[in-house]
């Protein structure tokens, strides 16, 4: 395989022959007979600069379309570089043009906005922000299987369609071969789909917990890692119609556990960022937000705090000077400042919440014997509040059934998930990590719709 600029740039072996492909950034001519070539490849964000005499083979027949954005093939010595800021380059002894680009090629050598860059999602993996994105999220998905594989856990792919409502919020896609414009009814003038492709009305996963909690109960420890999609008509920074989810299921344990293994997954992988991705680390950093490198060492090296929900509501009802702009009272869901005023004023760390009232968490929760609370956690971070959540399950069998019908769910649509509570129930829990969450959260991206590939937000699905 032709070597990476990577690896070129980290070579010493001067004198050396070496041949490399990539997009040129930028050109610049001499009067003397040569130019300067500045190409990438991706795989660093690093640029190679290329010097090229007119006397080398391809010169004259490729010079003309060595514009920013053509793609090149070159081969040449590799030489000490005498500028400032780079190691190596490339004195070129062949050349040759690969693809063309015209002048209007869209991503000059300038700044851009992340607005405009959006409009042209195709182009953008070759800026050097969202190249560092790309890099960084290659790492940490592979650093997620990293993590669950060393520790025995199986990888389960779980339905991106299913007919249950994991969350029972109701904000959820529906996957139809129907005729909207004539889509058969039944008795009571409602969509029949009986019809439709699956006999039944299907949607697109918002979770793929419950399903994954099948093997979990037949394998022990599991983790799926996939897409999910949720119909919420949000256009904030924060949120996606398509996003990716880091869902572990633990067997037999409880909270405690689910806590400890949710703390020492988020360590391990900011703390590969921090090892494998120093460069692309320093660059959000240095161009996106100064606070990154130290937030993420300091959540590295922390034990995190642990209190209940009840604690905190005591521990924010003495923040006179906070000023919050949502009420604190128990029972209330905790708003982002409120999180973020535990883990940068009052502990100065991250925070893991558990026990929180059970009526403002998902039926699947673990009732505590106090019947108020359930066995729910939160880890939360600084700037931004939660980047976890997760429970233990609620494995008995009669109490899964009371809670559902509580909420107006029909147990027999979950009949399948009932029965693992029937045949051979053991405690077990999980938590969920929304993939682009994090990675906004590690490189201090303002909008999350800039940490995926093709974000899909309300009223925009292009590319």
């Amino acid at each position: 395989m032709t070597p990476r600029i990577k690896d070129i740039l980290l070579s010493t072996d001067f004198g050396s022959e070496v041949m490399t492909r990539g997009w040129v950034r930028s050109r610049r001519d001499s009067k003397s007979g040569f130019c300067f070539l500045v190409i990438n490849d991706g795989s660093c964000l690093a640029d190679l600069q290329i010097i090229v005499d007119e006397s080398i083979p391809g010169y004259h027949e490729s010079i003309g379309g060595l514009l920013t954005g053509a793609s090149v093939e070159i081969r040449g010595e590799l030489v000490e570089s005498p500028a400032k800021g780079q190691n190596v380059e490339v004195k070129a002894t062949e050349i040759h043009l690969i693809g063309s680009c015209p002048p209007e090629y869209p991503l000059q050598k300038k700044r851009h906005s992340f607005e405009f860059l959006r409009e042209i999602a195709h182009l953008r993996p070759r800026s050097n922000t969202f190249g560092a994105i790309s890099r960084v999220r290659n790492r940490l998905s592979f650093a997620i299987h990293e993590f669950f594989q060393s520790r025995g856990f199986l990888y389960v792919h779980t339905p991106i369609v299913t007919s249950s409502d994991c969350e029972g919020a109701g904000e959820m896609f529906t996957v139809t071969t129907l005729d909207m414009e004539n889509p058969p009814k039944d008795s009571n003038g409602k969509v029949d789909f009986s019809h439709d492709f699956f006999g039944k009305r299907s949607h697109l996963t918002v979770s793929g917990q419950l399903n994954v909690e099948t093997h979990c109960l037949a394998l022990g420890n599991v983790y799926t890692f996939g897409p999910t999609f949720r119909a919420e008509n949000s256009n904030t920074s924060r949120h996606l119609a398509e996003f990716w989810m880091i869902e572990p299921e633990i067997a037999f344990c409880d909270l405690g556990g689910d806590m400890d293994l949710a703390e020492e997954f988020l360590r391990h992988l900011l703390g590969v960022l921090l090892e494998d991705c120093a460069a692309d680390m320093k660059f959000f950093n240095d161009r996106i937000d100064n606070t990154v490198l130290a937030t993420l060492e300091h959540i590295v090296a922390s034990n995190f705090e642990r209190l209940s929900y009840t604690e905190a509501i005591d521990e924010l009802l003495k923040a006179k000077s906070a000023n919050f702009e949502y009420p604190v009272k128990w029972g209330l869901d905790l708003q982002s400042e409120h999180e973020r005023w535990l883990t940068e004023k009052v502990f100065k760390k991250p925070v893991i919440l558990y026990d929180y009232p059970r009526d403002i968490k998902a039926f699947y929760m673990r009732q505590n014997e106090d019947e108020k609370t359930v066995a729910a956690m939160d880890v939360l971070v600084p700037k931004i509040g939660e980047i976890i959540g997760g429970s233990q399950r609620e494995d008995r069998h009669d109490v899964l059934v009371a809670r559902m019908k509580e909420l107006d769910l029909n147990p027999d649509d979950y009949w399948w998930y009932l029965d693992l509570r029937r045949y051979g129930s053991v405690p077990h829990a999980g938590f969920g990590l929304g993939f682009e969450r994090l990675i906004q959260f590690a490189t201090g991206m303002q909008n999350i719709r800039d940490v995926i590939p093709f974000p899909r937000v309300p009223n925009n699905a292009s590319f």
